[in-house]
């Protein structure tokens, strides 16, 4: 068997069992694990699959800077943002991520609620701008330009004194067996901070998120009390999230 011919029977097992063993590819194809790895390598390096411990992982498509991503907002993301804005309460004390979701959920806030945002975001925070009866709080710290949020021991030390009602997360991949991950590991650590702080985390995942995993794993699924999805998500991942005691919101 060509390589090229192996490299796309695996992109299609992928595809078909949403995770990849490196032994059991071995075996089926008759050739060394060391010669799977490879492949393995080749594709992560074009993108095409996230490689995890003894195998792979299908690989996040919403890595793509925040500029990118503002310019392919899908109207999915929109009725996610709607859903979530729909959790928010006169009174409460919100975090809300960087992102482009994220930026939706707070344009998406009635202009006569009087709540409190707390944001690494500043483009969350310029969103805000005309919502006069929301006190924004912007966390300050070392600008990470690829998703335009605040990250680091600053941004770190500022949240130790926030204490919040809900967090809304935003990720790059949402898998049952990698859990919640991102593309970047000082974003991941930043994340997990803003969870800490809050009573709640709610995540905000669209689909191309479903079954894909990054190289940076924020936590397991057990960090997310609930989860934002489109309606047509697979009932076979709504099914396993509620098993596990995750609200499943859907937009």
């Amino acid at each position: 068997m060509l390589t090229s011919q192996r490299k796309r029977e695996i992109l299609d097992t992928l595809a078909h069992d949403g995770h990849l063993i490196a032994k059991a590819l071995s075996e089926r194809f008759a050739v060394s694990e060391d010669t799977i790895r490879r492949d393995l390598r080749e594709l992560a390096a074009e993108g095409l699959l996230q490689r995890v411990h003894g195998g792979a992982l299908p690989s996040s498509p919403a890595v793509a800077n925040l500029t990118l991503r503002e310019n392919l907002s899908s109207p999915a993301k929109e009725r996610i943002a709607r859903a979530a804005a729909q959790l928010v309460a006169p009174g409460h004390t919100i975090i809300v991520d960087g992102g482009t979701t994220s930026i939706q959920l707070v344009r998406c806030l009635p202009k006569s609620l009087t709540a409190t945002v707390v944001t690494h975001s500043p483009h969350v925070a310029v969103a805000l701008a005309d919502h006069l009866d929301i006190e924004v709080i912007l966390i300050g710290g070392r600008l990470f330009r690829h998703s335009m949020v605040t990250v680091g021991a600053a941004a770190i030390e500022a949240l130790r004194h926030i204490r919040a009602d809900m967090y809304f997360m935003g990720v790059t991949g949402v898998h049952l067996r990698a859990g919640l991950s991102t593309g970047d590991l000082e974003e991941a650590y930043m994340k997990r901070a803003l969870a800490s702080q809050a009573a709640e985390t709610i995540v905000l995942a669209s689909h191309e998120k479903i079954n894909a995993a990054s190289r940076c794993k924020i936590g397991d699924l057990g960090l997310a009390n609930s989860i934002v999805l489109e309606r047509e998500s697979p009932p076979a991942f709504i099914d396993a999230l509620e098993r596990l005691n995750i609200t499943v919101v859907r937009s």
